[in-house]
């Protein structure tokens, strides 16, 4: 560990961040949470499985336009 003294200005603008980052950490808990019970609840009314929904989603965000979903007769369905 570091033997480097912080001066009280220091100490005052690490501790915001870190009350700044627990409280969007905490956010972000809360949102994933809420993000993972609609997936379930969407799924399960559209019998798809969650994590065909989730790895969409996934896809989507990395920048995939082309979704494709298994249809009910094996066909491909895209969105």
């Amino acid at each position: 560990m570091s033997d480097r003294v912080f001066s009280a200005e220091e100490k005052a603008k690490l501790t915001q961040l870190i009350n700044e980052g627990i409280t969007v950490m905490q956010e972000v808990d809360d949102l994933n949470e809420g993000l993972s019970d609609t997936v379930k609840a969407i799924a399960e009314e559209m019998q798809i499985k969650p994590t065909v929904l989730k790895k969409a989603m996934r896809t989507a965000y990395d920048g995939d336009s082309h979704l494709a979903f298994p249809g009910d007769h094996g066909d491909v369905v895209r969105v």
